[in-house]
């Protein structure tokens, strides 16, 4: 992803921080990408995936999640 279209995204915490600082942020404005970063070092680097992916992956976190 280029550092420009990097710099217009939204990014937001998850709903389930609990302020402890251990977040990581999640921009899904992007078109057809979803990006992750660790909100301690916001200019650190940047996991992206296709959003088909990330959704495969959430579904099956809240899945396996149910069972903890």
């Amino acid at each position: 992803m280029d550092e420009m279209g990097i710099t217009r995204v939204t990014w937001r915490k998850s709903t389930r921080s609990n302020g402890s600082g251990n977040c990581v942020e999640v921009a899904d404005d992007l078109a057809g990408k979803v990006s992750l970063r660790d909100s301690k070092d916001s200019g650190g680097p940047i996991l992206t995936f296709a959003a088909p992916a990330w959704r495969t992956f959430i579904g099956v976190v809240k899945a396996e999640s149910r069972w903890l």
